[in-house]
């Protein structure tokens, strides 16, 4: 594996940002009720999975790192509830499902393969 300069440089964080965009393009069209219900929460939970990744890419201690990560797994649960109840209620196109659950699916495999590469390490 490549030492990366930045977090960006992680494919994790290039993937949840690509998330967190799509997200922020989906929820555009959200009812102007939920601006400041499910809008704003689906949009700082996927935030959550990105900014921890990035938090996290700096520390030095392996439990540390593990930590962060662990918060992006769970924002990246979050956003997955998120993806279900915005389709059923019918914000989302199936497309638009499809597309973002996609996107979490991929950054998902990512972030685990990441944690486990961490976790096993030294």
């Amino acid at each position: 594996m490549e030492a990366t300069k930045s977090f960006r440089g992680l494919m994790v964080w290039q993937e949840a940002h690509k998330f967190v965009l799509q997200v922020y393009v989906q929820t555009k069209q959200f009812s102007k009720d939920e601006l400041f219900g499910l809008v704003s929460q689906f949009r700082r939970a996927a935030v959550s999975i990105a900014a921890n990744i990035a938090e996290g890419y700096p520390k030095r201690g392996k439990s540390d790192k593990l930590r962060f990560l662990n918060i992006s797994q769970g924002s990246l649960e979050e956003c997955r509830y998120y993806i279900f109840l915005s389709h059923d209620l019918k914000y989302t196109s199936d497309s638009g499902q499809t597309i973002l659950a996609g996107l979490l699916d991929s950054t998902s495999r990512l972030l685990n393969s990441y944690y486990n590469v961490i976790d096993k390490s030294r």
